[in-house]
């Protein structure tokens, strides 16, 4: 190959420069030769336009034209044989070997070298050009600065960064030209030369203090003061702290000494000051440059000792701090101007501060040090807000004292927020007598917010930056206490409410802006009852429009939605609900929302060519206030009773249409809510009028199709460059989500009845590979009830979605209710035992499939709790007998899956003889009537419980004997925590083995359980009204039977607790209660148990709400099913006994307690996504009644007052 000619090399010079040149910015930062020799080796990864430069297309152009034929030739030679090199990773083996090829080959090092020696040549040139030029510069200029420089290659000299080499003796020489005394040319000259040095080179010379001393004195001079600032800058980039700490301290120092020397000031009035003046120009630099250091320090003074940084904030809070006074001949038209003013106007909301308070390293110094010298400062601040309460508009003269008063409320704001910073106060301010205290500030606040006369619209307006506080003050508990909740707070904040509640006229500008910002305060904190009262009672005036004042105004309806969003951040919450529901605010949105919907319909369309301008702003207001008001009822869904409430008024449908659209569109719930809608779908999917809702907006069916798609079809949009993995796991990831919604959709049994009640299964007898399932019993057509090779054959992944089926049919199975539907219109155990059989051929197959419908049957088939059956794991084990377990393909069940019953207590002639009464537990849909009922005893034998039975007789004062049976409780359950037991007598088959497994029942009882059906019958007429079957509710009662000596005992004790042991007995509520179709085991007692839990087990609450599920579905599917399969049976008749001798309240509490058993496997579970599924499936392991009786007579002491009184109005609640 050719040498590269003079033409060539010429090129190659004028390519080079351009890059430098292009890259001079980048280059010019490097604090060292080394950074910018790593700037250009790693340029083409830092670099976007690196191809772009001309001097890289020439040395690719070189390349290709050098070893363009190589490369061919070798890529020729490796792929003649097979041409396996072609595609997939055999790609990468090709270029790695081509490449290697072309490294070894002569035309690349020839190449290599000719361009080796003709780049040296390029750039020695390059250098010679540059030492030309720079001797002409030095010639030009003075020779003094040629004496200390000495230049050399390896420095980046050609960008004009280069730092010289300096002896001890030349920086001795340089500190005693800069002295004073000298002529200014001089000293010029030496600061030049200065700044040439490295500046840890001069930072630690034995003449520093000297030098320190002429610079802070060359400062003050207006010729030589820039100089001085650029060795500043370049010492503090390139130094570390120990070295920079010195720097600022006497910057600070010299700032000072400005300001007491030049004693300057500014107007007071509307004359304007002129910061272009040289003086106050070169303060501003000074305090820029100060400022700056002050934002970066705090990304590394950690890693020097607490003394430097304490000399840094020392030095500052002492500069801030302090002041003079003018004579009095100035005293009202000028103020001082001080070092805050300036620092105020280039960081006007105190960025350094903030700073400075964000890392407890720091923050524990600077409040220390506000507290034993600078409290002068805070003071000063203070003062600022009494100064500033008027506020400004056009900004003339008084732009410097405005952005001290924004810079001060900044300080003051992050000084608020930590307790040290509060200790401050109350603080002593100038020219007032008596210390401001907190609450004195924060009603300052308050007033300079309401002084604001229009809606903000600028970040530093005085009400925007007031909120800024006092939102970071309701976020914080402590801030909130201490400076929030005082009355003279709360009396100022809602001054405005009330004297427009009592119909006097507010003292403010503008009403309807001023009343936002108060509500946009409140929306930020925790209400308390007093504010609440007055916060609900005029939102209610608000919707009523009985407020003149703010009728009139354009921002009526602006104001009103941000009341009823601060009563909403109360409502959502289970304790906040207890306080607004007596005012009925769910009855005045409702009747708002339904008045603005139906003139909304009255709004003429626009005509083309009208003026549409006043009609369609009109329209676009009423539906902007009509979605406001209908997100603010959907709301009420957050809750259990808020559910029932939002039921009543009639708008559940078009609620959760809403809710959907803005699903849809993955919008957030509101501005104040961390987390989605899951936890108000779940919490609607409880009920039937709510699944009902979610079935008409089209909720279900999205579901259902979202599952398919991701379960059968796939992602579509990604290519497949290979196949995907078989999947580990029995649900794969990319399908959980859908798996646990449908999970928290289906965990009610009144959501099951209302999807799945009177729907058959389509069957067909072929499916179209396109064909998706729209419903859910589309669903378990396809993925559970796979009982045809037709439907076989429309899966492209049979095992993986038939195991899904399995899964959620497994969870929906946990519920009793649901199971009992299921089998009873699908017959699925019959489905699950002709599949198990059918996979025996000669020898059985234990495959995915088998394996989990044999768990599915045991877990239907057997009825207990975590001692009474033992269920088939999931998962095959190591050795040679990978599955133990028998598999299910007929009942009877393997009597391996049966653990060995509870031991029974007898009576003194040894026998069990039981009356029948009211103990039922009833199953029932349009088709089947399943009656279950229970016996419950107490052991005449045992002296623990007869002890109190006769009391009943001798005690004419009721509550005196609840006392005493009372006290005698707790002591039997806490000194013999078995001692009570019971008696099961199952009615048909589902029941009858667990009775007979208890050893409770004799082959006879079948005979009494058809005598006891036609009874119920009799005694439950409204079971078959049309009432209750339109609610669709399947309902369980459990009571307990004691013997004839005990009768009078069991009628005191019950009436008591009815209504929540024998769910049926809703039919004595109000018309408009009972057709809710929502149980009060639900809306009352779930309600409770999420407000307690909130309280009492805050981590365990927080869980839940992050998880989208809801302590409230768990405790409905745990109630209505009295515990079956989670408890074992004497901790089920422990449970019954407790509500009936301890009172109704104790159902709330026993929940609670449970919850808080499980927390730890809660918060474990939550992890990985299985929090349902564990609830669900898994039983209550280790819990004991007795064990935290305790724990439940603490809450009855604490919550008593507010559960129980109201389970005593459940008859009559509040609507």
């Amino acid at each position: 190959m050719s040498q590269l000619s003079a033409e060539d090399e010429a090129e190659l010079q004028s390519l080079l420069k351009q890059l430098l040149r292009s890259i001079n910015d980048r280059i010019a930062g490097a604090p060292s030769t080394e950074c910018a020799e790593e700037i250009l080796l790693h340029l083409e990864e830092t670099d976007k336009n690196f191809h772009n430069y001309e001097f890289v297309k020439y040395l690719r152009q070189y390349v290709e034209s050098s070893l363009g034929t190589v490369v061919e030739e070798e890529t020729k030679n490796l792929t003649r044989g097979d041409g396996q090199h072609a595609v997939g990773s055999g790609h990468d083996t090709l270029i790695h070997a081509v490449t290697q090829s072309t490294r070894d080959s002569a035309e690349y090092q020839q190449m290599m070298q000719t361009l080796k020696t003709t780049m040296i040549m390029v750039v020695e040139s390059l250098i010679n050009k540059f030492e030309e030029d720079q001797m002409r510069k030095e010639e030009m200029h003075s020779q003094s600065n040629s004496q200390y420089t000495d230049n050399c290659s390896d420095s980046d000299s050609s960008f004009n960064q280069s730092y010289a080499f300096i002896r001890q003796e030349q920086l001795q020489a340089l500190a005693e030209k800069l002295d004073s005394s000298r002529p200014k040319e001089v000293r010029w000259e030496a600061l030049q030369a200065l700044c040439c040095a490295n500046p840890s080179d001069v930072l630690s010379c034995e003449s520093w203090s000297s030098l320190r001393r002429n610079l802070s004195a060359a400062l003050t001079d207006p010729d030589l003061s820039d100089d001085v600032l650029q060795f500043f800058a370049k010492s503090f980039s390139s130094s570390p702290l120990n070295l920079t700490r010195e720097i600022y301290t006497s910057l600070a120092k010299c700032v000072e000494s400005s300001f007491v020397s030049q004693k300057l000031s500014f107007p007071t009035g509307s004359a304007t000051i002129d910061i272009n003046r040289p003086e106050i120009s070169r303060l501003l630099k000074q305090i820029r440059l100060m400022n700056d250091f002050q934002k970066e320090v705090t990304t590394f003074w950690i890693r020097h000792p607490e003394k430097y940084m304490e000399e840094v904030i020392e030095s500052t809070l002492y500069l801030l701090s302090f002041h003079h006074e003018h004579g009095s001949a100035s005293a009202g038209t000028e103020k001082a101007l001080e070092p805050i003013h300036l620092l105020a106007l280039l960081d006007i909301k105190a960025t350094w501060f903030k700073k400075w308070m964000h890392g407890c390293y720091s923050r524990t110094v600077v409040l220390r040090l506000l507290e034993r010298k600078h409290k002068s400062l805070v003071s000063d601040s203070v003062l600022h807000q009494y100064l500033s309460l008027t506020p400004l508009s056009v900004y003339t003269g008084q732009e410097l004292e405005y952005a001290f008063f924004v810079h001060s409320l900044c300080i003051l704001g992050k000084l608020l927020i930590y307790t040290n910073g509060r200790k401050l106060f109350p603080i002593r301010v100038r020219k007032r007598k008596d210390p401001v205290s907190l609450t004195d500030l924060v009603v300052i606040l308050i007033k300079i917010m309401y002084q604001q006369s229009k809606p903000p619209h600028n970040c530093l307006s005085p009400s925007c930056l007031v909120m800024e506080v006092l939102w970071m003050l309701c976020e914080r508990t402590e801030c909130a206490a201490e400076c929030l909740y005082q009355a003279p707070v709360i009396e100022t904040l809602l001054a405005p409410v009330i004297a427009l509640l009592h119909g006097q006229q507010a003292k403010l500008k503008s009403p309807a802006a001023a009343l936002t910002l108060i509500a946009d305060v409140l929306a930020h904190g925790v209400i308390e009852t007093f504010p609440a009262h007055v916060i609900v009672q005029f939102t209610l005036r608000l919707l009523e429009k009985e407020l003149s004042s703010i009728r009139e105004s354009d921002g009526s309806q602006t104001s009103c939605g941000a009341f009823i969003f601060v009563c909403r951040q109360m409502y959502n919450t289970c304790e906040g609900l207890q306080v607004l529901r007596p005012y009925g605010l769910h009855k005045a949105v409702a009747a708002a929302w339904k008045k603005t919907s139906s003139l909304s319909e009255r709004v003429p369309t626009p005509v083309p060519g009208a003026t549409a301008g006043t009609s369609t702003r009109e329209l676009q207001n009423m539906l902007i206030w009509e979605e406001t008001l209908l997100d603010s009822l959907l709301s009420f869904a957050a809750t259990p009773k808020g559910l029932l409430l939002l039921q009543q008024t009639g708008a559940i449908g078009e609620c959760v249409s809403y809710m959907f659209s803005r699903f849809t569109k993955k919008l957030q719930v509101s501005r104040c809510e961390k987390f989605g809608y899951g936890v108000m779908v779940t919490q609607v999917a409880a009920t039937a009028p709510g699944v009902a809702a979610l079935h008409k907006s089209g909720f279900v069916q999205a579901l259902v199709v979202e599952l398919w798609s991701v379960l059968e079809c796939g992602s579509e949009d990604i290519g497949v460059v290979r196949p995907m993995p078989t999947p580990m796991d029995p649900i794969d990831r990319s399908c959980l989500k859908s798996f646990l919604s449908f999970v928290n959709l289906l965990s009610s049994s009144q959501s099951v009845w209302e999807l799945l009640g009177r729907q058959p299964l389509a069957n067909k007898s072929e499916y179209t590979l396109r064909e998706m399932p729209t419903s859910v019993p589309d669903l378990i057509d396809r993925l559970i009830a796979v009982n045809s090779d037709a439907k076989i054959h429309s899966l492209f992944h049979y095992e993986q979605s038939h195991t899904f089926g399995l899964r959620l049919l497994s969870v929906l199975c946990c519920n009793l209710d649901s199971f009992l539907l299921l089998e009873s219109q699908y017959n699925i155990c019959s489905l699950l035992l002709k599949s198990q059989r059918e996979n025996v051929t000669e020898e059985l197959i234990i495959d995915n499939l088998s394996v989990e419908r044999n768990h599915v049957l045991v877990r239907v088939s057997l009825v207990g709790g975590p001692s009474e059956r033992k269920l088939p794991p999931r998962a095959l084990q190591e050795g040679e007998e990978p599955y133990p377990w028998p598999m299910c393909s007929s009942y009877p069940l393997p009597h391996c899956y049966t653990l060995d019953p509870p031991k029974i207590h007898h009576n003194s002639q040894g026998k069990r003889d039981f009356d029948v009464a009211a103990m039922v537990k009833v199953y029932c849909d349009f088709y089947i009537y399943i009656y279950i009922y229970i016996y419950v005893f107490f052991p005449h034998t045992d002296p623990e419980v007869s002890t109190f039975l006769p009391l009943s007789k001798d005690l004419k004062n009721e509550d005196s004997w609840m006392e005493i049976c009372r006290r005698q409780y707790c002591k039997a359950m806490t000194s013999k925590p078995n001692i009570l037991t019971g008696k099961d007598t199952p009615s048909v088959v589902f029941i009858y083995r667990y009775g007979s497994y208890l050893k409770l029942l004799t082959e006879d009882a079948v005979n009494d359980l058809t005598l006891l059906m036609k009874h119920i019958k009799i005694f439950c007429p409204h079971r078959e009204s049309t009432l209750l079957q339109s609610s669709v509710s399947f309902m369980d009662s459990t009571s307990g039977l004691m013997k004839s000596r005990v009768g009078s005992v069991t009628c005191k004790l019950f009436t008591r607790s009815v209504i929540f042991l024998w769910l049926s007995s809703q039919v004595h509520f109000p018309v408009a209660v009972a057709e809710s179709g929502i149980p009060p085991v639900y809306w009352c007692t779930a309600h409770y148990v999420e407000m307690l839990l909130k309280a009492e087990v805050p981590l365990v609450h927080s869980v839940f709400r992050m998880s989208g599920f809801t302590p409230s579905q768990m405790c409905l599917h745990w109630l209505t099913q009295c515990f079956w399969n989670y408890l074992d049976w004497t901790e089920i008749c422990h449970y019954l006994s407790t509500c009936v001798v301890m009172g109704p309240d104790y159902q709330v509490y026993m929940c609670v307690s449970i919850f808080k058993h499980l927390q730890p496997d809660i918060l474990q579970l939550t992890q990985s996504q299985e929090l349902q599924v564990f609830l669900k499936e898994d039983p209550i392991q280790g819990f004991k009644v007795g064990d935290y009786l305790a724990f439940m007579e603490e809450l009855e002491r604490s919550y008593r007052h507010i559960v129980l009184t109201d389970m005593k109005s459940i008859s009559n609640p509040v609507e």
